[in-house]
Formats: structure tokens, sequence, C-alpha cells
């Protein structure tokens, strides 16, 4: 009966599995078409801005290079997780879309450090800058991100990574805007100063998705509890799993990357207690309750089986 059940189950799990896999190409497939679609924006600005003398299309191009590298990162992340664990990587490489992001991060405040300079040297000394050109490839940038948010909002209310991607560009589109408006003013008023004062404009949100990304990738890298989970919680729940449950102790939960949430735990049971059962009881309410897939349990048939003997406590190591 036991081995029927486990058939049984597996044969779900691929099926699913093969459901899941289906619909990530599909995402994957919108993701690499906005990121090649963003790319190509991205250097039409930067040629633009070099040649009408636009900083802020220099700015614009910046956010959208902190988009193109969200959308690759989402890109590789999906691409990595497929990749099967080996004997160097036994979680197997899930984390370096983590690590991609905190590199990216910190690279994001160094352009924002460069355009704030750059906007104050054009402020104290304004430079002659060609408003149709510019104002042609703005417009351009806000039509691309337009329909870069479409590709991606039609499934970003079920997939993180594309709800992610989604925010970049919305943030993108409003960096686009404001070198429009910034265009507007130049042409239609003689106001250089707009181009460097929006500029700081698009820095800032720069620098906001940067600050965001830095400390999400940085929580993670440094195994913090996932957002939203509440540690102890998760502790008092365990124990209500099986009536034979004595105690929880040595509670980990961290993440191996963005929405893959793990976890390691002690448990110990009373002296007649089903291990089995309690096992299975708390893999269960660890993944239905609190979406936590890969879970390592540890059963303490009485007292706690550490050398040290200390158990008392929570996230002891």
């Amino acid at each position: 009966m036991n081995t029927a059940h486990v058939h049984q189950h597996d044969h779900a799990h691929h099926e699913h599995a093969h459901g899941h896999a289906v619909a990530s190409g599909g995402r994957s497939r919108k993701l690499l078409f906005a990121f090649i679609l963003t790319t190509v924006m991205m250097v039409v600005e930067v040629v633009g801005g070099a040649w009408s003398g636009s900083l802020a299309l220099l700015a614009d191009a910046g956010h959208m290079m902190v988009d193109a590298l969200a959308l690759l990162l989402a890109v590789v992340g999906a691409w990595m997780a497929t990749r099967p664990a080996d004997a160097r990587r036994s979680y197997g490489y899930g984390r370096a879309e983590v690590l991609a992001g905190f590199v990216n991060a910190l690279g994001q405040f160094v352009l924002v450090g460069w355009i704030a300079y750059e906007a104050v040297v054009r402020l104290l000394h304004p430079g002659e800058i060609l408003s149709g050109m510019m104002l042609a490839v703005a417009v351009a940038g806000l039509l691309v991100n337009v329909l870069v948010l479409r590709t991606l909002h039609g499934h970003a209310h079920d997939d993180v990574n594309l709800a992610g991607a989604s925010l970049h560009v919305l943030g993108d589109l409003l960096g686009s805007l404001a070198a429009v408006l910034a265009a507007l003013a130049i042409r239609w008023f003689g106001w250089l100063w707009a181009d460097p004062v929006l500029s700081l404009l698009v820095s800032l949100l720069i620098l906001n998705s940067a600050w965001r990304l830095l400390r999400m990738s940085a929580h993670i890298l440094l195994e913090g509890v996932p957002d939203g989970m509440d540690s102890a919680l998760v502790e008092a729940s365990l124990r209500t799993a099986d009536p034979g449950i004595r105690d929880i102790h040595h509670l980990h939960v961290w993440q191996l990357a963005s929405g893959s949430r793990m976890a390691t735990v002690h448990a110990e049971l009373d002296e007649h207690a089903d291990g089995a059962r309690a096992l299975q009881a708390i893999k269960r309410m660890l993944l239905e309750r609190f979406g936590i897939q890969h879970v390592t349990v540890q059963i303490d048939p009485g007292k706690c089986l550490d050398a040290s003997g200390d158990c008392a406590g929570h996230g002891q190591p």
C-alpha cells in the first residue's frame, strides 16, 4: 500500500513539474522578448543622449540598463533553476541569480553617483542640447516601455519574476516620461536646466530600485528568514502538527533564491510516538501553510541528540 502511494505521488509530482516547466518556458520567452526590446532601446538612448547632449536620456538609458539586467536575471534564473545539482553544488545553481543581483545593485550606486555629478556640472555650466533628437528618442523609449509592460503584464499576477520585472519597467516608463518632459521644456521654453534636474529625478528611481535589490539579495545571501514569514509562528504551529510531538527546536528557515524556501528542524517526540507519522505531518504543514518545499527534519526520540545537549531557544546552530 505504501509503495502504491509513493508511485502515485511521484506520478502526480512529475505531471506538476512538467506543467510548471511548460508554463515557465512561455514566461521565459516573454522575459527574453522584453529583455531584447529593452536592450535595443537602451543602446538607442545612449547614442541619442551622447549625440543630442541630453543627460536625461543617458540617465534613462542607465535606468533601462537596470531593467535589462533585471530581465536578464529573471531569464537566467529560470534557466539556472532547471540545472541539476552536482557533486560540488548540492543545491544546484539557483543562488547565482541572487549573487548577480547583488553585484548589479552595487553597480547601480556607482551609476547614480555619476549621474548626480554630471547633473551638478551641467547646472553650473549649461551646454547645447538638440531638443528635437532628444524628444524623438525619448518618445521612442516611452513607447517601447509601454510595449514591454503590456508583454509582461499578462502573467505578472502569478509569477514573482514577471511581477518584479514589471515593476522595473514601470519605473523606467516614468523615467522615459521625464525625458520627454525635459525635451519639451527645452524645445518650447529653452529651459536647459530641465535636463539635469529631471536626470536627478530619474537617478532617484534608479537608487530606489538598486536599494531594494541590494537589500533583498543581501538578505537571501545572509540566509535570512523569508519576508513575511514569522519563524516563531512556524515553530509554534509545528508543535501542534502531530499529537506525538513534544517539542520543536533548532528551526532554521531561509531561501536558496527568491521564492525557494527551505527549512531544517529538530522534532522531539514522546516515547511511544509514531515517528513516520510525525515526520509526514511536519512536512505537510510546512508545505501547505508556509510554502516550504525543501525540509530536513531530525527526529529526536526523547532528549535532543546534539553533542552540546543545548536545545533550548530559537535559532540555535
